[in-house]
């Protein structure tokens, strides 16, 4: 008698090797990543955002300051899920604000991917931006 490994058995058709079962909770839920490889997301996040053009990190470092204000314990920004109008409302703000000191200011859904970015950084642990 021989025997011949699963994995170099050929798979019938429409079927992959690795799961084929519906995800245990575990895999399915998101955000479980243990330290080291969020710590790892987040040197990344960084520096590709070090790599951005010089009006966009200037935008960017000016949005990290006008968050720091929004940046407090019980912030709407620390939410499970921030509520989406408050975000583009703050985003707006920030447009406007920006707008008022800088001749070609970025456009508000520039703002609100540098916004959201800042946010997410800061939610999972980063710190504020230090770009040069």
């Amino acid at each position: 008698m021989e025997f011949y490994s699963k994995s170099t058995q050929p798979l019938p058709d429409g079927k992959v090797r690795g799961w084929n079962g519906p995800l245990p909770f575990y895999m399915a839920y998101p955000g479980i990543l243990n330290p080291r490889q969020e710590a790892e997301m987040l040197r990344d996040l960084e520096y590709l955002q070090q790599l951005y053009p010089g009006d966009i990190k200037r935008c960017q470092r000016r949005i990290a300051e006008i968050l720091d204000k929004a940046d407090y314990e019980g912030s709407m920004i620390y939410d499970e899920y921030p509520d989406k109008f408050s975000l583009r409302h703050l985003a707006g703000t920030i447009c406007s604000i920006l707008e008022n000191e800088e001749e070609n200011a970025p456009g508000e859904d520039m703002v609100q991917v540098l916004l959201f970015n800042e946010i997410y950084k800061r939610r999972h642990g980063g710190q504020r931006a230090n770009i040069l």
